[in-house]
């Protein structure tokens, strides 16, 4: 009988004790920037969204149908080697962007606007729902709410030049659903912040961020 060390070994994890806290919201709502400061501040191992790394990302947004179900399988199987690997390391870990965030957010958005193909989408949502089963929701999830207008001056201020022709519909529209989803979700502890009036770098307002998150790891609400 054949044997699959790498998925015994992931499934033999599951009942150690590590941290999982992933990081949710639009995108240039702040996601890696306090990925990035919250796993220096507790310690935690960050992982982080491939995008200077995905083959298709240039691609999509010259011409989304095209490239939409390409682009949203590589992150659907980047999330869940992540995940894989998360809990493997016995490690406590924060990760920028969730694997839900793929099908319920971007992938329904792509879906509904026309720009992936009904078959695709079926294909993509057997394949999610398949892959879920293994998974379990992280210990907290932080969603970071944001306005358009503060999207876009984030997006402006980092200046990555494929992100340059994102529209404020397709913003307004991914805004839209993760609201949704968040309204609905019930898969583990759930911390939403503002990001409109507060900057994640300033001392100050990380100092206020990291109180609510231990507040919300310690059950304190």
């Amino acid at each position: 009988m054949p044997t699959f060390p790498y998925f015994s070994n992931f499934f033999s994890s599951l009942n150690k004790s590590i941290m999982h806290i992933a990081v949710a919201g639009n995108i240039g709502s702040g996601k890696t920037t306090l990925t990035r400061l919250l796993a220096k501040h507790f310690n935690w191992k960050p992982h982080y969204e491939e995008v200077e790394h995905n083959p298709y990302l240039d691609s999509f947004y010259e011409d989304m149908q095209r490239w939409s179900f390409n682009i949203q399988i590589f992150f659907l199987n980047s999330r869940f080697r992540q995940v894989m690997d998360i809990r493997n390391s016995g490690k406590d870990v924060i990760q920028d962007r969730t694997i839900y965030e793929d099908a319920h957010i971007f992938a329904a958005n792509l879906y509904s606007m026309g720009l992936m193909e009904t078959r695709d989408f079926e294909n993509y949502q057997s394949l999610f729902e398949l892959m879920t089963k293994f998974l379990q929701p992280p210990d907290l999830l932080i969603y970071l709410r944001a306005s358009v207008p503060t999207l876009i001056r984030h997006i402006a201020k980092r200046n990555r030049e494929f992100e340059q022709s994102i529209s404020i519909n397709y913003l307004t529209n991914l805004n839209e659903r993760y609201e949704e989803w968040i309204k609905n979700y019930h898969e583990g502890k759930l911390l939403i912040i503002d990001t409109d009036n507060i900057e994640l770098e300033n001392p100050e307002d990380l100092s206020t961020v990291v109180d609510r998150i231990e507040a919300s790891l310690n059950g304190l609400f």
